[in-house]
This record gives C-alpha cells, structure tokens and sequence, in this order.
C-alpha cells in the first residue's frame, strides 16, 4: 500500500512541476484534475478504519477536486476566450527553479517539524507543503484571473493533503465548509473573468490598477 502512496506523492510533485512551467490553461487544468483525483484516492490508501463521513468526504473530494472544479474551470476557459498564460510576472524557467527550491525546503522543514503521520510514508508531508507552496506561488507570481483561480485550488489541494496525512480522517464540516469555500470562489471568479473578458478584452489582473481613481 505504501508504493502506491508513494506513487502518488511523486504524481502530485509532477504535476506541481508541470503547473509551474506550463502557459497553456487547458493543458493546467487538467493537471489540477489529475491531481483532484490522486488527493481524492488518497484518504483510501492512507486510512486503516474508514469512518462513514471519511469515505462520504473523501468520495465529495474526488468527484469535485477530479471532475466539477475543472469542468467548471474549462467552461469559463471557452468563455473567457484565452488560452495562454503571458509573460507572467515571473517567468517559467524561474518558477521551476523557485519550485525546487520550494520542494527542498518543503523537505528541510519537515525533517525539522518532526510530525507523526498516520502513513509510513516519507513523502506526505512535504509533498503537502510544496504544494501549499506552488499554489501560492501561482497566486502571487500570474496574471491571469484563471490562473489565480487554479493557484487557489492548488493551494486548498496542499492543505488537504496535510489534513488527511496528519489527521487520518477529516472533520466533515471543516473539509466540506473549505470545499463549499472553493466552489463559490470557483463560480464567482468564472464569473468575474468572463465580465472583465468581456469588457477589457483580456484576463490579465494586473491592468485592473487602471481602474483606480
């Protein structure tokens, strides 16, 4: 059972590696989808017991993290009529090697927290760092509206995978209050996209600052 967490962590870092260095939104989205779906595995490799709101969650988890949240992501990705992330404000050569600096880190702040897990799996807890990491990286570092978005999933991704390696089961009315947290995120930033598309001719949220006084 350990291999195939394992396997996962290393998919998760990948897919962390391949949001960083990629400007092509379709292809992120469905990264993140890939990644919804491993983090919705997960609480079934790593819990012995499963309670009945542990697999009720766990099951929430994966059908919104693997298929709603980037469906609804593709939909505002056909409306806002934008394919690429361009000219970010930090480049993808760059964020790649932030993001390895980021996965050291991840693993030196580990090996120093010293946290008892629910897996004998090594990964766990840096892995759920760095993606923490990458998700804000996103968010600071890109300019396009559904870029941020896809930044703020992958940071609700990272904590929780932190939650289910720390905790072993999660609390049902914390993890769904987050997820109903990211699914209105989701709906009002489609939303909010589609009107700045729309009005602006372009998703880039640093060109909003032109609309101050």
């Amino acid at each position: 059972m350990n291999n195939w967490i394992e396997i996962g962590m290393l998919l998760i870092i990948l897919g962390n590696f391949s949001l960083l260095g990629s400007s092509r939104l379709g292809m992120c989205i469905r990264v993140l989808s890939a990644q919804g779906i491993v983090l919705g595995i997960l609480p079934f490799l790593f819990g012995s017991s499963m309670e009945v709101y542990t697999t009720c969650m766990a099951l929430i988890a994966l059908v919104l993290k693997g298929g709603v949240f980037p469906w609804l992501l593709l939909r505002a990705l056909h409306q806002a009529n934008v394919r690429r992330e361009v000219e970010p404000f930090i480049g993808y050569t760059a964020s790649l090697i932030t993001g390895v600096a980021a996965l050291l880190g991840s693993f030196w702040l580990d090996a120093h927290l010293g946290l008892n897990v629910v897996s004998k799996a090594q990964l766990a807890v840096p892995v759920s760092f760095f993606t923490i990491l990458t998700g804000l990286f996103l968010l600071i570092t890109r300019k396009k509206a559904l870029t941020q978005v896809m930044g703020y999933l992958v940071l609700e991704n990272g904590i929780y995978a932190f939650g289910t390696t720390i905790a072993g089961n999660i609390p049902f009315s914390v993890e769904l209050g987050v997820l109903l947290d990211v699914w209105v995120a989701i709906f009002a930033m489609g939303v909010a996209t589609y009107q700045i598309n729309r009005e602006f001719d372009h998703t880039d949220v640093d060109k909003l600052n032109k609309l101050k006084g």
